[in-house]
Formats: C-alpha cells, sequence, structure tokens
C-alpha cells in the first residue's frame, strides 16, 4: 500500500514538473514559431495558427536577419563583450577567493569587507562617473570599455561567492599539499580549482547570462560600432516597429544562446548550487 502511495505521488511530482516545464517553454516556443513566419502571417493571426496551417513555416526570416548586417554585427559584439567579462571576473575572483580564504597577508579582513560593502553599490550610481572617466581615457563608446564596466560591477558578487566557498575546504587538505612540498599556485590550480569547479561553472553562468542579456550598461557605453544585441533590437523595434521578419528570428537568437549555455552546464549549475547544503 505504501508502495502504491509513493507510486502515485511520485508520478503526481512529476505530472506537475511536466505542466511546469510546458508553462515556461512556452514562450520560447511563440517566438521560434513568430520567426518562421511572415509579417502577413503575424498581421492575420497568432503563432498558435501555424499548427493549423504549417504553410506558414520557413526559414526566410533568418536568411534577412543574416543579410542584416546591423543586427549580425551585433551579436559577434555580444559575443565579444560576454566571453571576455564572463573569463576575466570568474579568473580574477577565483585567484582573490583563494588569497582571501587561504593566504595570510596585512589588512585581509578589511580589504575583504570593502569587497563586500561593494555589493550593495548599485549600478545606476557609477554609469555618469564611469563614463566621464571612459571618456577621458578614450574608453567611452567601446568594447573593452563596455567590458571593463562588467568586470568591475560584477566581481565584488564572484569574489565574496568563491572566497567563501573556497572557505569551506578542509584545511586539513591543504596542509597536507603543503606539508608535501606545493607552492601555493600549485595547489591552487591542482587542488582548489578541481574542488571548486561547481562553484565556479555557477559563478560562469551567472555572469555570462547576467552580460548577454545586458541592455543598461551597453545603451550608455556602446555606441553604433560596438552596441549589443538587446540594444540593436531595441534599435529595430524604435525604427521599424512593424519589422517582425527581422525582430523575431533576432530576439530568438538572443534568447536561445543563454538557453544552451544555460543547459550545457546545467549538472554544474546544480552542483554548485547544492554545494552549499551539503557542506
Amino acid at each position: 500500500m505504501n508502495a502504491v502511495r509513493r507510486a502515485l505521488g511520485n508520478a503526481v511530482v512529476q505530472a506537475f514538473l511536466v505542466v511546469i516545464g510546458l508553462v515556461w517553454m512556452t514562450p520560447l516556443a511563440g517566438l521560434f514559431l513568430s520567426s518562421l513566419r511572415s509579417a502577413e502571417d503575424t498581421a492575420k493571426g497568432g503563432w498558435w495558427t501555424v499548427f493549423t496551417g504549417p504553410g506558414q513555416l520557413s526559414f526566410e526570416n533568418y536568411s534577412a536577419l543574416l543579410e542584416n548586417s546591423g543586427i549580425t554585427q551585433a551579436f559577434w559584439n555580444t559575443v565579444l563583450i560576454s566571453v571576455p567579462t564572463t573569463v576575466l571576473v570568474v579568473v580574477i575572483a577565483a585567484l582573490a577567493g583563494y588569497a582571501f580564504a587561504w593566504l595570510d597577508f596585512p589588512g585581509r579582513d578589511a580589504v575583504f569587507l570593502a569587497v563586500v560593502a561593494l555589493l550593495v553599490v548599485p549600478v545606476q550610481i557609477g554609469l555618469l562617473p564611469v563614463a566621464k572617466l571612459f571618456g577621458e581615457l578614450g574608453l567611452f563608446g567601446t568594447i573593452p570599455g563596455v567590458v571593463l564596466f562588467h568586470v568591475a560591477y560584477g566581481l565584488p558578487f564572484a569574489v565574496f561567492l568563491l572566497r567563501n566557498y573556497f572557505a569551506e575546504m578542509p584545511k586539513e587538505m591543504l596542509e597536507a599539499a603543503r606539508m608535501d612540498g606545493g607552492s601555493e599556485w600549485r595547489i591552487f590550480t591542482r587542488l582548489v580549482l578541481p574542488v571548486g569547479r561547481p562553484a565556479i561553472a555557477s559563478l560562469a553562468i551567472f555572469q555570462f547570462l547576467w552580460v548577454w542579456n545586458d541592455m543598461l550598461v551597453a545603451l550608455l557605453f556602446a555606441d553604433s560600432s560596438s552596441q549589443p544585441l538587446t540594444v540593436q533590437l531595441q534599435s529595430q523595434i524604435r525604427q521599424f516597429g512593424s519589422n517582425i521578419d527581422v525582430l523575431a528570428p533576432g530576439a530568438f537568437l538572443s534568447l536561445i544562446v543563454p538557453v544552451v549555455v544555460f543547459f550545457a552546464f546545467q549538472r554544474h549549475f546544480v552542483q554548485g548550487v547544492m554545494a552549499g547544503s551539503v557542506k
């Protein structure tokens, strides 16, 4: 009897999760189907009409998208902004997190508290002062300027996250490595990084998704030659409000990349999220 109840309970939970998954995927599916329809078909009815008229679907919109130099350039700008930002934040935060967790140096705790205090500083406060500074340095309106801004504002949380994760590692494990003659760099690369891979992967996913979907920073710091996909799509909407045959595939392209990245690293993401609860 208990087995039957457990089976029924599992079936209900699984059915509920399936429903939640379908609801979550519906906007993505709707956007994808809309991106395969012409502007005329979109004006006649919603995307669900493709189930009664599958002849509406074609890849002509994506061909037009590839011919739109503004969209394609914005896509590569987004890649050039998101990937270096993610790599720099993860590398610098991992080094700083290890230093704050296991290295003794003067003022360590005070510096870490200052880093933590930066978490409460809103991004909006630094927009104008940093924009003025970048203008004097010749970085305003460039991809490196956007990258530097994202790195600066992404590091406090990244350092805080990885420092706390690294600090939970067994002290005996690191002391044994030092007794065996391991240098700090060797301990960091051969021991700390492999053990901290779940937390590092989770951080990389969060950072990549945040930068990829950002529009506020790019809207201010990027010019027409360096603007990412979010800003370019917003510009297309403002200039060509009925240009759905370009906007829909462009929006789907902007959405599908983070989804693919998330599912590709889903296992590491779950391990990183659950790590703190099992230690």
